[in-house]
């Protein structure tokens, strides 16, 4: 995940700083409408604000906008403003929890929390915005943790693996149990792959793309925006929810198989889930529906 543009650095003061953002709201003019627009540009000309004044108050009143009306540009606008000084409180609790995430991984996990709560959010003051988020990315890293911890995924770094070369010679026995632990390996890897084919061809046409050229092609998230015609935000979510998506749907396969008194579900109704069913952004083809109305 990218997390660099013009407007993803620090707030900066004087005329530059205000004559670009002045050039984005320009651009979203038709989206916030006549008095939005107006008012964000008031916000932008008070020369009372600057940087991280003028950033919190500008960051709120999108933020009240995106609650209010939803709207795709107003939200693109506001990751842009903040994605630089959230990814830093991101990596310095993930530093002092000692976990080894990409801190980029969990700064999209928190504006998928902020697209998710708009209604949440309350802008009764200029700061409300960067307060609420502070909230978000702490409550956000917590619960990353213990999704670690459950999965017991510590990594180590290589330079610190033991360097030792194991001596002690294996017998006949340990190497037909490892031979025999091998092949059991390789067996339910291929399955857990075809398990992953099998869900990934139920992913919309879009969310199906977006995975072949970051996770296969190597692509950049630019690159893959700029293809598929999206915006750069947009496409980080679309990645996002298609492997969550994947990463539920194969989670509720498994607890199926240990449980063979339940009925066997069907393969798009494992993608979604009973829980998920009543999220819009859970089903591809309602958040194209969304994303078409915005």
């Amino acid at each position: 995940m990218q997390a660099t543009s013009a407007m993803h650095s620090q707030p900066s003061p004087g005329a530059a700083y205000r004559a670009r953002l002045v050039e984005r709201l320009g651009d979203l003019r038709e989206e916030l409408g006549t008095e939005s627009s107006a008012g964000l540009l008031r916000l932008v000309a008070d020369e009372a604000r600057d940087g991280e004044l003028l950033r919190d108050a500008l960051s709120t009143a999108l933020m009240e906008r995106f609650r209010l009306h939803g709207g795709r540009g107003a939200f693109g606008l506001l990751y842009e403003l903040n994605a630089q000084h959230l990814l830093v409180q991101v990596a310095a609790r993930l530093r002092r929890y000692g976990c080894k995430s990409d801190p980029l991984d969990v700064l999209q996990e928190v504006f998928f929390n902020v697209y998710r709560y708009p209604h949440r959010f309350d802008a009764s003051r200029d700061d409300a915005f960067r307060v609420w988020s502070a909230m978000i990315v702490r409550n956000t890293v917590l619960k990353h943790l213990r999704s670690v911890s459950r999965r017991h995924r510590g990594e180590v770094a290589i330079e610190d693996l033991a360097g030792e070369v194991e001596t002690q010679g294996a017998g006949p026995l340990a190497r037909a149990v490892e031979t025999e632990s091998n092949s059991e390996c390789a067996r339910v890897y291929l399955t857990y792959l075809q398990m992953y084919l099998a869900f990934y061809a139920l992913l919309s046409e879009r969310e199906r793309r977006a995975l072949q050229m970051v996770e296969v092609e190597d692509a950049s998230y630019r690159q893959a925006a700029e293809e598929l015609g999206i915006k750069l935000e947009n496409l980080k979510m679309v990645v996002f929810r298609a492997r969550r998506k994947i990463q539920r749907a194969m989670r509720r396969a498994f607890d199926a198989a240990l449980q063979p008194q339940r009925p066997a579900q069907a393969g798009r109704a494992l993608l979604l889930g009973a829980d998920d069913e009543a999220e819009l952004l859970e089903d591809p083809r309602a958040s194209d529906e969304q994303e078409g109305r915005d």
